[in-house]
């Protein structure tokens, strides 16, 4: 048994109670809120426990419930579930603190083991991320093209945007996106972004 509650905010019942299902079925100990007002109520008695929330809730959104746990100095390890085109917005999730996000639909594993690297996080483990001299190092292979890419892709940009703003093909931005995953040793979108926000990409 984990010694952790897994907190879920979603204002669909129908989405609280088939998460609690599947999280309950696989060994976890879990809390469900139905709204993001009603967990910051209880969030500061957290002392064990990580977050899965919604990103587009009625009485506040999931960026903006993380940028109040932020501002209230509460670390808790939390994860972001996306609607097709919420990207930008969960892009903005990660920068305000949000450690995963995952599009929908996604299957069990994907958010079971987006789960045990949030929990990682509890115990000061990294949960796979590369330190940021190793990052650093990986992003000094890219090319200016890359780079220019990764910026788009970091922003929350869709390709064809990026591609526009580059003055380039859709899909010559899908190659150096693909050459920027393999160089960077990213196996998903959102790792990406955690290694380019861990070196402050912006900054160059």
């Amino acid at each position: 048994m984990n010694d952790y509650t897994v907190h879920i905010v979603d204002d669909e019942e129908v989405v609280r109670r088939s998460l609690a299902f599947l999280l309950t079925m696989s060994g976890f100990t879990v809390r469900v809120h139905q709204s993001a007002t009603g967990f910051l109520a209880v969030a500061p008695r957290i002392r064990n426990g990580c977050l899965i929330t919604d990103l587009r809730m009625p009485d506040m959104s999931g960026v903006e419930l993380l940028r109040r746990l932020k501002s209230s100095d509460l670390r808790i390890p939390s994860i972001v579930i996306t609607g097709h085109g919420d990207v930008p917005m969960a892009v903005e999730a990660m920068r305000a603190g949000a450690l995963d996000f995952i599009e929908k639909p996604f299957e069990d594993h994907q958010l079971i083991e987006a789960i045990r690297r949030a929990a990682a996080e509890l115990t000061d483990i990294t949960g796979g991320l590369a330190d940021v001299s190793s990052v650093q190092a990986r992003l000094n292979e890219l090319t200016d093209r890359e780079r220019q890419v990764l910026s788009g892709v970091v922003e929350g940009l869709a390709n064809k945007t990026i591609a526009y703003d580059l003055n380039i093909s859709p899909r010559t931005v899908e190659v150096h996106r693909a050459n920027v995953m393999t160089k960077m040793k990213a196996k998903s979108l959102p790792e990406l972004v955690r290694m380019a926000l861990s070196v402050k990409l912006d900054a160059y």
